[in-house]
């Protein structure tokens, strides 16, 4: 059984699938793995020390042709526009591991199905115990968490922290999170280590014992929070009329704050638009938010994705993969999770793909020539498939 990584092909994602750390866990499985040479270095990671874990170093096309299973960060659905001269290498029963953004309507994804390849997305990972280890969504957004903050620090024309000096004493920048689930919750902690004087808030009233363990005030809004909650512990979509009375309430809180981090989304659907330009206007001259959420069309209204935006004096940061702006540590954490999914498929070297086992079947996304898992099918507009056809998620 082997295991092929190749370098990622998408403008800016300089992280990679597997580290050379990750390999000794692959070969007590019974597999091999065979690495695209310098499919590692722009995250830290040179070729010796993937030759010294025991992997194979081979070209693009030779890991393509040699690998049963391929291992990317970005599979063709989470590379839309870089991935089509990887489609002529995809065969029958090979498997492709990763991100695949699967919920957003792509042709790319269905171009590689109708290769005849397994896809699991990893994104679909149910939110159960056995599938801690392997949750890359989790360890992706703790990165962004982290990172979003440093943004911040950088671009705030003030320093974080409370300053006592014989110069006078210089006050501490007020932080508001909004959204508390990985990303949001990793913030607050970093902005708190920083010295920022710190406000979390979510529409899950749920969250508030865990914002406040952190060391930061819960903000308390007069919203319908029961309602908020959807399955698996996310935030779900709510009206128009909800996230109206959300943004006239949040008004009053953003403009005493320094620093907005909006980390709000919802899985396969645009983010919801939480600040209004007039909300950005209410803020002083040289605040800053940073939208977490601009991949997704952003948080704030006037976020444009991959640019930094000053609008009414207020910088309005849009960063787009913010975990490949941290490859190292961002792509250990990646490895870890797709170590611990492939020796959940493969044990002794033999590959096992069971659709009773809820993990693989919510991850599986197609088989056989096609798109299999009904909530993806949706997604890309595609007829349900016909009753006794193999079906997961």
């Amino acid at each position: 059984m082997i295991v092929g990584v190749t370098k990622e092909t998408l403008p800016g994602e300089h992280r990679v699938a597997l580290v050379p750390k990750a390999l000794a866990a692959l070969t007590k499985a019974g597999m091999q793995v065979v690495v695209e040479r310098g499919a590692g270095l722009p995250a830290g990671f040179p070729d010796s020390a993937y030759e010294q874990g025991g992997a194979k170093l081979a070209s693009r096309g030779e890991v393509f042709e040699q690998a049963t299973i391929i291992a990317q960060v970005r599979t063709a659905g989470a590379n839309p526009h870089h991935s089509q001269p990887d489609l002529a290498f995809a065969r029958p029963a090979q498997l492709y591991i990763g991100f695949a953004d699967p919920l957003t309507r792509c042709n790319a994804l269905t171009a590689l199905a109708e290769r005849g390849v397994h896809i699991f997305a990893l994104e679909l990972l149910p939110r159960i115990t056995r599938a801690q280890t392997m949750d890359v969504l989790s360890s992706q957004a703790t990165v962004a968490g982290y990172k979003a903050v440093v943004l911040a620090a950088d671009a705030l024309p003030k320093m974080f922290p409370m300053l006592t000096t014989a110069a006078g004493t210089l006050t501490p920048a007020k932080v508001l999170v909004i959204g508390a689930g990985v990303a949001g919750l990793q913030a607050i902690s970093s902005a708190r280590r920083l010295g920022a004087v710190v406000s979390g808030y979510d529409v899950r009233a749920s969250v508030r014992e865990q914002i406040e363990s952190l060391g930061a005030r819960f903000v308390v809004l007069d919203l319908p929070a029961a309602a908020a909650e959807g399955a698996g512990g996310y935030a779900k979509a709510m009206d128009e009329a909800f996230y109206a009375r959300q943004r006239e309430l949040l008004t009053q809180v953003v403009r005493e704050q320094d620093v907005v981090i909006t980390t709000a989304s919802i899985p396969g659907a645009k983010a919801p638009v939480l600040l209004t330009r007039a909300m950005v206007h209410a803020m002083a001259p040289g605040s800053v938010i940073v939208d977490v959420a601009a991949e997704r069309g952003g948080n704030c209204e006037v976020t444009k994705p991959g640019e930094t935006v000053v609008e009414n004096g207020v910088a309005v940061l849009g960063p787009v993969n913010i975990p490949a702006l941290v490859p190292n540590h961002a792509s250990q954490m990646f490895a870890k999770n797709t170590t611990a999914f492939l020796t959940h498929l493969v044990k002794k070297g033999e590959l096992t793909i069971d659709l009773k086992d809820e993990i693989t079947r919510d991850t599986l996304v197609a088989q056989g020539g096609q798109i299999v898992h009904p909530r993806v099918r949706q997604a890309q507009d595609l007829p349900q498939l016909a009753p006794g056809a193999p079906q997961t998620g």
